[in-house]
């Protein structure tokens, strides 16, 4: 068995970015397991640009934002290993894992950061009635066929769900020649950003049909169509309101869930809204010396914010290692007040926290002209008014230590209310 002071499971934005940061912060024996044929993550088959504009204040592509960071973790000597899947992993951080290269491996940690990322939901999750044709892919998985491996997927495509990587996709589809007739989304919103909305359906003329479904799918050997219907507001079809087209292609951008069967392996304390562990202000699970960080915790809308927080989970590893996170003070839990769905983190021990206290949340609405308010046992600490709020857009709120400090607070709870 081979031993590491921090094994880093994940080799995308997340765990490169955590494992560097872990580096500089004075761990040098570290160990990065990517499953993929290269680092990168997802980032290698998103050849749009808007990422880097929070971390490098500059506009770059995934791939050059990945590369950036891929070409510091060589810089930095740490060690990585591609092509390799973790099959298992202890609670006393005990990682099984395989690849063609060593064969079977058993590797010790002292810490691990988890950076799995998300998967897709599929059309199995979704349940669409109707054949089993060929034409039905998830969103990224057409992403990939087209920008990595140079396949078209379709001709003529509708797409089912608003989140970004859909709207990505009706954009990339148009420019490669593909008709993109409809985007049909369940909700009476979409559940992505406001400027990929813009970028990508607008700008095309692409229909973006709220509070729509696809009800059934068409076709044999190939998609020769769907029937989209509108949804009341129990989310249930409205007979008489179907209408159909002619397509090959059905695309699901229905959202993604964070890959946590390791996690559920090790019986780390899982967040039932997130479906990500339950971590602390250093990104710390439920099981000690064991970390989480980027769309393993919750799904990001930017790379940007995965990247701030998986450089606290590096660092946290690092301060972990040394014995300098500080165990012993007063534990604040977050609550979801109303019209919150969830806040990350979950637990917060002040003496670790460096700077402003952040917390991350997504809203349950799209609301407009509101103020958030974030209060410590029921007292308000702080206000924020909002024009807009919605729910494909993270919101970040920061809390100054002096408004903590002092304060036995057992509780902050994050509300949104009428201004």
């Amino acid at each position: 068995m081979v031993s590491y002071d921090i094994v880093v499971i994940g080799g995308g934005p997340a765990g490169l970015a955590a494992a560097i940061e872990a580096k500089k912060n004075g761990v040098d024996n570290i160990l990065v397991i990517e499953r993929d044929r290269e680092l990168g993550g997802i980032l290698q088959q998103c050849i749009h640009n808007g990422f880097g504009l929070h971390v490098f204040k500059e506009e770059l592509t995934g791939p050059e934002y990945a590369g950036r960071f891929i070409d510091e973790l060589k810089k930095e000597g740490i060690e990585y290993k591609l092509d390799t899947m973790v099959i298992n992993m202890t609670e006393d951080r005990v990682i099984s894992a395989v690849n063609t290269t060593d064969g079977f491996m058993k590797i010790k940690a002292k810490a691990i950061i988890l950076a799995m990322g998300c998967r897709e939901r599929t059309r199995g999750t979704i349940n669409i009635p109707g054949t089993r044709p060929a034409g039905v892919y998830t969103a990224g998985m057409a992403q990939r066929f087209i920008n990595m491996e140079g396949y078209m997927v379709g001709k003529k495509v509708v797409i089912l769900g608003s989140g970004d990587i859909g709207l990505i996709m009706a954009r990339r589809l148009t420019l490669e020649g593909a008709e993109v007739q409809a985007v049909a989304e369940l909700m009476p919103f979409s559940g992505g950003l406001t400027r990929n909305i813009v970028q990508c359906l607008d700008d095309f003329n692409i229909p973006l049909l709220l509070s729509h479904t696809v009800v059934r799918v068409e076709g044999k050997d190939r998609v020769e169509g769907v029937v989209i219907a509108k949804v009341d507001e129990f989310r249930k079809p409205i007979p008489g309101t179907e209408k159909h087209y002619d397509c090959d292609t059905l695309l699901l951008s229905v959202g993604l869930i964070p890959e946590n069967e390791l996690s559920e392996k090790a019986n780390i304390q899982i967040d039932k809204v997130t479906s990500g562990p339950v971590v602390n202000e250093s990104m710390e699970t439920s099981n000690k010396g064991i970390f989480a960080c980027g769309n393993v915790v919750h799904v990001h809308d930017l790379v940007d914010f995965v990247t701030e927080e998986s450089r606290r989970a590096g660092k946290s590893a690092a301060k972990f290692i040394k014995d300098e996170l500080q165990d012993d003070g007063n534990v604040i839990s977050t609550k979801t007040g109303e019209g919150i769905s969830y806040i990350v983190p979950q637990r917060i021990r002040i003496e670790n926290v460096e700077g402003n206290l952040q917390l991350f949340m997504r809203v349950r609405n799209v609301y407009k002209n509101v103020k958030m308010v974030i209060k410590g046992d029921g007292e308000i600490i702080k206000e924020m008014k909002k024009t807009h709020l919605a729910p494909g857009e993270m919101e970040n709120v920061q809390i100054q230590l002096s408004s903590l400090k002092g304060r036995k607070i057992s509780e902050i709870s994050v509300s949104v209310e009428e201004v």
